[in-house]
């Protein structure tokens, strides 16, 4: 509540309010943060995040499970397939089905890959927040070459909506083992690029080391997950700690660090994409043919050349996608929770099932959310300046933080 008093003293102390967002380029997304500033020094912060308001959760309460694939793409539009992967491996998990062999390793494949264009604008985005302009070109680069190769699988850039239940919407095309070695060796070259730029580079070291600290206490009282957690030196990954799709064939470690601060979080994303890349590689040579559909269609959508030539696919479509309680897919009534690692870290869909052909609940657990809170802490006592590299090391994304 606002008093004289208070601020006839706050002025006395030469202590100036200060507003940066919600539409400011240095705050990553409609993010608001009220600051008491004395000189350069941050003596006190408050955040707001409600400037979205998109509804995702009760949306998705009025949509059947296919549906929510499409809403699913605007919660991290950085990397969308990571939450359609997600998503739908929750609600095959809570049906009980596994999807076939070869859809399980494309999912695998376009995830990590999906990573890496997350990973690459974040570094490049921090490096470019702290006045190295040339980063964000030498990322911006590499992603566009992996956007190139989503609208090759997907048939768009951004918004994939890519995944179904039990299975994917399309094959990858011909010739996309060799279109994505490729990138993966230009990748390679881009991250050794970034190292030799940023890891001895005197000015980015002194905006970086030692700020913004988050400390494992830190990460494990505020729930704090992905790469802050790691860069902090705690090991927790979704696909080390509770494996799903085929990472347990797969042989990649986790990069952690034990500083907690902005340079740690910006090295662990380049250790990261290395790792992403190993991960492609093996994907590639476990890519055999082989249906990628789950072989019940009754439970999944039929491919639309059966849909368009056979009798009994196109009723099965017609049952799956038509509304009406005899319609669609209808799990057994209970609570479900399933979670994967997305760029940003644990991405969990908390389904409540009611029997029906659409989710009784819908409830996202996006790491931007869980992440964020920390960040008043880590900027009071602060300089103002370091507000851009601390947030910028967040890599939040306004849509799955007010979603």
């Amino acid at each position: 509540m606002y008093s004289y008093e208070q601020e006839v003293v706050e002025q006395a102390d030469n202590i100036v309010h200060m507003n940066v967002g919600p539409s400011h380029p240095a705050m990553h997304g409609t993010l608001r943060v009220k600051m008491q500033v004395k000189g350069e020094r941050v003596i006190k912060c408050d955040q707001e995040i409600g400037f979205l308001h998109t509804g995702f959760e009760k949306l998705g309460e009025n949509r059947s499970y296919n549906q929510f694939v499409t809403l699913s793409d605007r919660l991290n539009y950085f990397s969308p397939l990571n939450n359609n992967i997600g998503f739908t491996v929750a609600v095959e998990e809570m049906l009980g089905i596994e999807p076939p062999r070869r859809c399980q390793v494309i999912r695998t494949i376009l995830c990590e890959l999906s990573r890496l264009a997350d990973h690459s604008l974040c570094v490049g985005a921090l490096a470019m927040d702290l006045g190295a302009f040339s980063s964000i070109l030498w990322t911006f680069v590499e992603r566009e070459k992996l956007y190139d190769v989503f609208e090759a699988v997907t048939g768009t850039r951004l918004t994939t909506s890519y995944t179904r239940v039990g299975g994917i919407a399309f094959d990858v095309p011909e010739g996309f083992e060799q279109r994505v070695t490729a990138i993966l060796d230009s990748m390679d070259r881009t991250l050794g690029v970034l190292r030799d730029s940023f890891y001895k580079n005197r000015i980015f070291i002194d905006r970086t080391q030692g700020i913004g600290v988050i400390t494992p206490e830190d990460v494990l009282a505020y729930g704090i997950t992905g790469p802050m957690a790691r860069a902090s030196n705690v090991a927790y990954d979704m696909r080390k700690f509770r494996p799903y799709l085929i990472y347990r064939e797969l042989d990649f470690q986790v990069p952690t660090y034990a500083e907690g601060d902005c340079m740690a979080r910006f090295k662990v994303r380049i250790d990261e994409m290395a790792e992403s890349i190993k991960l492609v590689r093996q994907g590639l040579k476990l890519l055999e043919p082989g249906p990628i559909q789950y072989q019940d269609q009754k439970r999944t959508l039929p491919d639309k050349v059966s849909t368009y030539r056979d009798m009994e696919s196109l009723i099965h479509h017609f049952k799956i996608i038509m509304p009406g309680e005899e319609h669609g897919l209808h799990p057994a009534v209970g609570e479900y929770y399933g979670s994967t690692e997305a760029p940003n870290g644990e991405l969990g869909f908390f389904l409540v099932s009611d029997g029906s052909g659409n989710p009784y609940r819908v409830r996202i657990r996006p790491p931007s959310f869980i992440n964020y809170p920390v960040f008043p802490k880590l900027l009071e006592g602060a300089m103002l300046a370091d507000l851009v590299a601390i947030l910028a090391s967040f890599n939040v994304i306004a849509g799955e933080l007010d979603r």
